[in-house]
């Protein structure tokens, strides 16, 4: 019996770990949209998202992947600074579901701003890297 409950602890331990690692590149995909979306740079933003990507924006918008890739690298939508809060994460299998407040600088159009809006990020593992497949924006309550 104290053999079955070792082989058991040691079972969820690699689990419990497996599952920490795969949240934690996750994490590193979400922090690489965040910086591609920052620097505009157009490879950055085609590696990081997938080809059937769904773009939702808080007004209803959806964009697909190629015009996500070029309103962001056009500078149509600038991006200043963007700082993530209260952000969840889990992984089940090959997809990763994330949820946090973006709170940003913009200068879309030569116009500054502030953006500050709640996020849904769904992502899918697709061979060893995390590709966005879906995200959709929402107005926080004031």
């Amino acid at each position: 019996m104290k053999k079955l409950i070792l082989i058991f602890t040691l079972m969820s331990s690699t689990y419990a770990f497996a599952q920490n690692k795969a949240e934690q590149s996750l994490l590193t995909a979400v922090e690489k949209l965040k910086n591609a979306m920052v620097s505009g740079e157009r490879k950055d933003l085609e590696d990081v998202a997938a080809a059937d990507l769904s773009y939702g924006h808080s007004g209803g918008k959806v964009e697909d992947k190629a015009t996500f890739v070029e309103t962001i690298a056009s500078g149509k939508s600038d991006f200043v600074s963007i700082d993530l809060k209260n952000q969840t994460v889990k992984v089940t299998g090959n997809t990763g579901v994330v949820r946090h407040e973006l709170h940003a600088k913009t200068n879309d159009g030569g116009k500054p701003g502030e953006v500050h809006l709640g996020i849904l990020l769904v992502w899918q593992l697709q061979g060893k890297d995390w590709k966005l497949l879906a995200r959709q924006a929402y107005k926080l309550p004031q």
